[in-house]
């Protein structure tokens, strides 16, 4: 039979409502007691009903992370930092439960479990990744959201736009600079004297694809306002795996195009096309260039080391957390836009003589 609330008080010698307050958290009580119901909470083997905690308050403890790929190092890291941020940092916080759940990138998906986490009462969600770029899609997303943030529940969106809400709802943006990062990327490859660059795009209609391929495009134009037509003919979207990365590259040598240099939607489909570069013979970077996006933690063990963008995750991951549980306030307009950072690392250099300019 299971252990009740009465016993456990019983067993520590308080009032069930004590024994509340410590489960619960967030209320003063002091040390010794706190201590004496731990215990007893321990010696009995209570397991509190959080059905039950969730039914008697307006939200619960449970904190859902949807992810697009649990196996990708950008979400991984994403989510541990966010999940390790979300221990007590306080005598009366509560302990939170993350659960991660993996979208594989589905819209479908992701509004499933929203609904899924609304039913729970989720005192807390974080949306991460790119978001889908479809009409229909956003606007379920924004009244399932807007339902949620207005029953209790802390909402964060993180490396994805503002949803269209009424900006008195608790919900709370962080953005990465996309754009900015990849335009710093291409003006470094071109300052180095590279003009015909392959882009390998992520995949369409989604929001980090838009932005990173915006920034590349913009400092493109800005050296060369003619070369949109060249700067689409060596554009292609794929995924964001080293399979996708090494069939795109692939692809491109077949359309026999020159180009110098190659920039990949992130790391991982970088690590697939310097596959399929090598395959065919060419050096990096003495024939050809490579360069990632996000820093991931292998980008610096590559031969050569990978140059690429560094997306803040981990300061992402805390900064979610600290929003979703309350520990900081939501900014003004409830965006923060984050920095991004460009690493130089020796797998670009300078295009060979006489290939770097038309």
């Amino acid at each position: 039979m299971a252990v009740t609330l009465a016993e456990v008080a019983a067993r520590a010698g308080v009032s069930s409502a004590t024994v509340s307050r410590v489960l619960n958290g967030g209320y003063p009580v002091a040390g010794g007691t706190r201590t004496r119901v731990e215990q007893a909470v321990e010696e009995l083997g209570y397991i509190a009903n959080a059905p039950a905690r969730a039914l008697a308050a307006a939200t619960s403890d449970l904190v859902g992370v949807l992810v697009h790929d649990v196996a990708d190092s950008f979400f991984g890291i994403l989510a541990g930092s966010l999940q390790s941020a979300l221990d007590p940092t306080g005598p009366g916080e509560a302990r939170r439960l993350a659960v991660v759940c993996n979208t594989a990138g589905d819209p479908a998906a992701e509004t499933a479990y929203l609904g899924l986490l609304e039913g729970q009462r989720a005192g807390g969600v974080v949306l991460t990744g790119g978001a889908a770029e479809d009409p229909d899609h956003t606007g379920a997303l924004a009244v399932r959201v807007s339902r949620m943030a207005a029953a209790g529940t802390r909402v964060v969106l993180c490396g994805r736009p503002p949803l269209p809400l009424a900006p008195t709802l608790p919900v709370a943006t962080i953005t990465f600079d996309d754009r900015g990062g990849a335009f710093r990327l291409a003006e470094h490859l071109m300052t180095l004297g590279h003009r015909h660059i392959a882009y390998l795009a992520g995949p369409p209609g989604l929001s980090t694809t838009r932005e990173r391929l915006a920034g590349h495009r913009a400092a493109l134009a800005r050296h060369d306002p003619a070369g949109s037509d060249a700067c689409a003919a060596l554009t292609v979207h794929a995924g964001f795996e080293r399979s996708a990365g090494y069939d795109a590259t692939r692809e491109l040598l077949r359309r026999g195009r020159p180009f110098t240099a190659v920039a990949a939607a992130n790391d991982t489909v970088a690590t697939g096309a310097a596959a399929a570069l090598r395959e065919a013979g060419l050096r990096i970077p003495e024939d050809v260039s490579v360069a990632g996006f996000d820093d991931l933690p292998f980008a610096v063990d590559t031969a050569p080391a990978l140059t690429t963008v560094r997306v803040p995750l981990r300061e992402a991951g805390v900064l979610a957390a600290q929003l979703v549980t309350g520990r900081r306030v939501l900014p003004p307009g409830g965006i923060t836009t984050l920095p991004t950072e460009l690493m130089v690392r020796g797998s670009t250099a300078p295009p060979p003589a006489g290939r770097g300019r038309p």
